[in-house]
């Protein structure tokens, strides 16, 4: 028998105290994902940020999208729940500016609306649902510090919950420059929904990689993207939970810690040899290696279909892993607005 729906939350919306006359202010940065609710708050300092609080749940805001072209009532109070508590953070922080973005879920879904009404009247934090290119910008200026001189063109990728970025970048002298992206509609929440456990099965898993490939054909073709790879002229950058974790089980972490996998250096070899590790592994074991966990478990072979349908199609042989997206590049779009150029000093 169906459970009956839980009762909306209800709070009212925090003050937001004013930082404190002649410090330093306080700016914040909320994602709102199809997978994963996050915020980060950071304090200007120099040409970037420092970080004084940060906090990330998974929600599954996208859970039963693809079926049902809207966001569950579950899912919603989930991702509400979540959204308190970044309301209690900023206003514990006297955040002085943010800017909370919403992506592949909240683009979707039919009633976005009447969610981001709510969390608007009830938390004060308005949500943006951005579209696919500032996405896009907003990932590559939280990424770019990771580029290095030693290519002169960039593929970063970010495997969310409902979709799949792609961005193709040219750089030259420590920056870097658009060329194309591409965002396919698909992700680990929306893959795991579509093809379920049968990810544990190597015809299902090989159909899904095959799928994912055909998806980023067109755009390796339209940029000569296959070519560049050839002639050794690229660096791959990969943003996104199922290329961390990798990276964390790779190191033998006991638990996640981001200042050792934010940067680090994967080759395709060792992303194939863990990927294929995983894939013998049944669900509770998933669950127990410990940077999965529970949340991410179920969700994790779509993310390394995904990953091998990247790494095939273009055999860079390495890449670097960047716990950092959205969230960073959104801290550096508002320090550079409302901080002033005297922010480092």
């Amino acid at each position: 028998m169906q459970q009956p729906a839980p009762a909306p939350l209800s709070r009212a919306a925090p003050e937001r105290p004013k930082p404190t006359r002649g410090g330093s202010p306080a700016f914040a940065a909320i994602d709102v994902g199809t997978s994963s609710c996050r915020i980060l708050i950071a304090r200007p300092k120099k040409d970037s940020f420092a970080v004084i609080d940060s906090y990330a749940r998974n929600v599954r805001l996208g859970e039963g999208l693809v079926a049902n072209g809207v966001l569950s009532d579950q899912a919603m109070e989930r991702a509400f729940e979540v959204l308190g508590v970044c309301a209690d953070k900023i206003a514990q922080h006297g955040v002085s500016h943010m800017r909370a973005v919403a992506t592949e879920a909240c683009r979707r879904a039919a009633n976005i609306g009447a969610f981001v009404s709510r969390v608007k009247q009830d938390l004060n934090i308005d949500i943006e649902v951005i579209d696919t290119e500032e996405e896009a910008r907003l990932a590559i200026a939280g990424c770019l510090p990771l580029l290095t001189r030693d290519a002169p063109h960039g593929l970063v990728f970010d495997i969310g919950g409902g979709s799949t970025q792609l961005i193709w970048l040219g750089c030259r002298n420590g920056a870097a420059e658009v060329i194309g992206t591409h965002s396919i509609p698909n992700g680990v929440v929306s893959l795991t929904e579509r093809y379920g456990a049968g990810l544990s099965d190597p015809v299902a898993y090989d159909a899904c990689v095959a799928e994912m490939a055909g998806a980023v054909t067109e755009f390796c073709t339209r940029h000569g993207i296959a070519d560049a790879v050839g002639r050794g002229e690229v660096q791959m950058i990969g943003t996104s939970g199922t290329v961390t974790t990798l990276a964390g089980i790779e190191m033998g972490l006991e638990r996640y810690i981001r200042s050792e996998v934010d940067g680090a250096s994967m080759s395709f070899h060792r992303i194939g040899t863990l990927t294929e590790f995983l894939r013998r592994l049944e669900l509770p074991q998933l669950a127990a290696q410990p940077c999965i966990g529970e949340d991410r478990a179920e969700l994790m072979l779509a993310g390394c279909a995904i990953l091998e349908a990247i790494c095939t199609c273009w055999p860079v042989g390495r890449l670097r892993v960047a716990d950092r997206g959205l969230r960073e590049g959104i801290l550096l779009d508002l320090i550079h607005r409302h901080a002033g150029p005297a922010h480092g000093r």
